[in-house]
């Protein structure tokens, strides 16, 4: 277990106290955590890179903490009413589709590596910031609803491009033609 599994670790442990913080209406406290939750995944990927600390583990850990950090806010937000159904419904199906997609691959026994282009990179960052954002403006008190409508766009078009994208890969592996990502 090197420094930046163990940052990733403690970023999926964090999840659980997150939602119990959403759901208690506690947004400046959500805010703050969700806020570490982000920083600690730029942190984790400098360190490894800089360090060479580089990891099966954390080729997997990484994402599973991530999916589970916004996939978790996402819900919750949305049980509470602070994003819009149809936003949440996007954000989850686009990670099942990922994550179903792979393990069919996976069945299959198809290889392909894992390696986010940049849409999906972009799209991770447009969703981080929406949720920062509503955690910011109910537990702020900031008056910023027309950053978090542009902010939804956002992650509505992103959120398709990118499951697009893994769909066109997973659609080309199917066939068995080469495609570089």
């Amino acid at each position: 277990m090197n420094i930046p599994n163990s940052i990733s670790l403690a970023r999926l442990l964090s999840v659980p106290l997150i939602v119990y913080l959403i759901m208690n209406a506690s947004y400046g406290w959500a805010f703050a955590l969700f806020l570490l939750a982000g920083a600690s995944d730029a942190i984790d990927g400098y360190i490894a890179k800089v360090l060479d600390q580089t990891s099966t583990l954390g080729v997997y850990l990484d994402p599973l903490a991530d999916k589970a950090l916004i996939v978790s806010v996402y819900v919750t937000l949305g049980l509470r009413g602070q994003i819009d159904d149809f936003v949440v419904i996007l954000v989850v199906f686009r990670d099942v589709l990922i994550v179903g997609g792979l393990l069919l691959l996976l069945v299959l026994r198809k290889h392909w590596e894992v390696k986010p282009v940049l849409l999906s990179k972009v799209n991770t960052g447009v969703q981080i910031f929406l949720a920062g954002a509503v955690l910011a403006q109910s537990g702020l008190s900031v008056a910023i609803a027309d950053i978090v409508d542009v902010a939804s766009y956002a992650v509505v078009l992103t959120t398709v491009g990118s499951g697009g994208w893994y769909l066109a890969v997973w659609a080309r592996q199917m066939t068995n033609t080469e495609f570089r990502q």
